[in-house]
């Protein structure tokens, strides 16, 4: 399912809703995921339900299920050029970006 037409909120519920799917595949409550995943029965609810939890917890949620290699992709450059690649070793030197004036 493309996620493009859909906006923050419906993403967060549909991945909520695959994490109940997955951890249901799996036979496992929602306590005994909590457990393997080192967080609270509350934390796991509230990420089924799309409610507001951390990253690091989703991290450590995924590496349970074995779904690290979906979080190594995210956030990953796109290169599709000589410039797009060029831009990208530059700022692998960056540390900040000047604010852009606007007349």
């Amino acid at each position: 399912m493309k996620l493009n037409f859909l906006n923050s909120r419906e993403i967060v519920e549909l991945l909520g809703q695959r994490l109940k799917q997955e951890r249901l595949l799996r036979e496992w409550t929602q306590a005994e995921l909590a457990k393997r995943s080192g967080v609270s029965l509350t934390t796991i609810s509230n990420l089924e339900a799309g409610r507001n939890i951390s990253f690091e917890t989703l991290v450590q949620v995924a590496m349970v299920l074995g779904r690290t290699q979906e979080l190594s992709e995210l956030f990953q450059p796109k290169v599709q050029s000589l410039t797009d690649m060029q831009r990208l070793e530059h700022a692998k030197t960056r540390q900040r970006i000047r604010e852009k004036k606007y007349d």
